[in-house]
């Protein structure tokens, strides 16, 4: 068996709340976790019939819990007697073994509850979840790595064991692996284990790669035979798969590209692929690039500085294409952070196109990029600007907003200052006012093109602006590309301006007094009192019914 871990390592990692351990004198804290887990041990297997090496797994991974336990002990406690306090505690209080179990094959200490059985506290009211674990433990799963398979597929300790262990010998005969890489396997892709026996392309499929990889491209030569190692390659294909990436169709791919799952992280292939993901283009074919072009882990794709023009040169935009981004998002131009590149090419409208260049041989021209010089492409402006912003009064407040600007595409030119002094609000608030309109289906560069245009659109909360697009969509039955033409419809009060605005030209037209159909922008952007001249040319009663039937008097006149 292996040996345990130093109690002082387990105490100093998991028993630090001095609330738990406040009757305890912390000099005798760590003695006292040995003899509590000690009496836990021996409580499930002398008392409860657990065997003793699962028993013994419970009690050294659950300290969370038995931290609680002690605390709710009631026992005055003494270093001299404290393991027969204890004891004697455990003989008249049964506890919650599920508790116990769940903490101890991995889950969380605060998820716990989401998978305790109600009214149950004995394994022997729910013996296939003890019986589960215990032959997913004897083929080789790591005993507090059995948490992963039941945050995933909770179904899986519900299985009989003669079921679970022929499913796992059937993977590692047909598909000649060994009892290490199921178990990665297994840990890695949890609904294999859960899978009902029938046959399913996906799994099948799955397999299929993971047999062309491991076996025919000889992984095994090069991977540690034990389950981190291999659990670690599992993790970082099933990053391609989570992409949408066709099972079946991987195998060979991943073969010829063995040095991305042997010299990268899986940390810095999510990185990249989060990058990449901010094109806004198919996930999947993100996933196929990576795969491709395993090279592109290692670029420092973060804090260099571009100068937007050049870099569009650089990967071959022509001079009629060039005039044009200047001419239709010229907020983009000026220098900007590589991190920041994705949403760039976004704002200008030309994310596909950049993301074909690279994917099409030309990855290496990202690495290859560098400044001419330390000047190249400064803007005098906006380096005045910058110097305002310093000698401000909230400096740090103003360049954390300037940071939001960049982010979506802006560079440093002198349209980005002009619209940082029309924006309010925290770069967290400014971010998730901007993503609701995204996630409203605004394209990117046309929203960052309302921005520039009519940067207070990003002055209101979240569900202001869903209540405007509500009202827009389905009682005026206008689409959000109306607000490419009217942005600013998103400023003006919905309860005391668009609505009765709209219900008014809407009664005008039922009662027959208007037979022309006004535009939105018309409704809402006209002024009190051309408005009410308007109504009066249509009809002289109709000022009298707006303000005694329509008219919602607002706090102030401002928009």
């Amino acid at each position: 068996m292996q040996a345990p871990k130093s109690v002082s390592r387990i105490f100093s990692r998991h028993f630090s709340s001095p609330i738990m351990f406040a009757k305890i004198p912390s000099k005798y804290r760590p003695r006292a976790i040995e003899e509590a887990q000690q009496a836990i041990t021996e409580y499930l297997h002398y008392t409860r019939s657990v065997p003793f090496t699962y028993a013994e797994h419970i009690s050294k991974n659950s300290s969370n819990t038995l931290s609680e336990l002690i605390s709710h002990a009631g026992f005055p406690f003494s270093a001299t007697n404290f393991s027969h306090s204890f004891h004697r505690f455990l003989r008249y209080h049964p506890i919650n073994e599920f508790a116990f179990f769940f903490e101890s094959i991995g889950i969380d200490y605060a998820e716990v509850s989401r998978f305790l059985p109600a009214n149950k506290f004995f394994f022997s009211e729910h013996l296939c979840v003890l019986e589960a674990a215990c032959a997913l433990s004897g083929f080789g799963f790591p005993w507090n790595k059995l948490g992963k398979l039941c945050e995933e597929e909770v179904s899986i300790f519900s299985k009989c064991p003669k079921d679970l262990k022929a499913r796992l010998c059937g993977f590692k005969n047909d598909y000649g692996f060994d009892n290490v890489t199921v178990v990665s396997v297994c840990l890695a892709f949890p609904y294999v284990l859960a899978w009902d026996g029938e046959y399913n392309r996906e799994i099948a499929g799955l397999f299929d790669d993971l047999k062309t990889f491991f076996v025919d491209f000889d992984l095994v030569s090069c991977v540690e035979g034990n389950v981190d190692a291999w659990y670690n390659i599992c993790r970082k294909i099933r990053v391609f798969y989570d992409l949408g990436c066709q099972k079946g169709k991987l195998g060979e791919l991943m073969g010829r590209n063995k040095s991305l799952f042997l010299d990268y992280s899986e940390e810095a292939l999510v990185q990249k692929v989060e990058y990449f993901c901010r094109f806004g283009v198919s996930k999947e074919d993100v996933g196929l690039f990576l795969l491709k072009s395993p090279g592109i882990l290692s670029f420092d794709l973060e804090t260099r500085v571009i100068s937007v023009e050049r870099l569009l040169k650089h990967f071959g935009l022509g001079a009629e294409k060039l005039k044009s981004v200047a001419e239709k998002y010229p907020y983009v131009l000026g220098r900007n952070k590589m991190a920041n590149l994705p949403h760039v090419m976004r704002a200008a409208n030309l994310e596909y196109w950049f993301f074909n260049e690279i994917t099409n041989g030309n990855y290496q021209k990202l690495e290859n990029y560098a400044l001419s010089n330390p000047d190249e492409d400064l803007d005098k402006e906006f380096g005045d600007g910058l110097e305002r912003i310093q000698s401000s009064r909230t400096p740090n407040h103003t360049m954390n907003k300037l940071m939001f600007l960049h982010e979506i595409g802006h560079g440093e030119n002198a349209l980005t200052i002009k619209v940082l002094a029309h924006l309010h609000g925290t770069k967290s608030e400014l971010g998730e006012r901007f993503d609701c309109l995204l996630h409203n289906g605004i394209e990117f560069s046309d929203l960052c093109r309302m921005v520039r245009l009519t940067p207070k659109i990003l002055n209101q909360n979240p569900d202001t602006i869903e209540q405007k697009l509500n009202f827009l969509r389905q009682e005026m039955g206008a689409t959000v590309d109306y607000l490419n033409s009217f942005p600013t419809f998103l400023c003006f009060d919905l309860e005391y301006r668009i609505k009765p605005r709209y219900k008014f030209h809407t009664w005008l037209i039922e009662k027959g007094l208007s037979a022309k159909n006004y535009s939105i922008a018309s409704m809402v952007a006209t002024s009190e009192k051309s408005f009410i001249a308007r109504i009066y040319g249509i009809h002289p009663a109709a000022p009298k019914q707006w303000f005694e039937h329509f008219f919602c008097k607002r706090p102030n006149n401002s928009c």
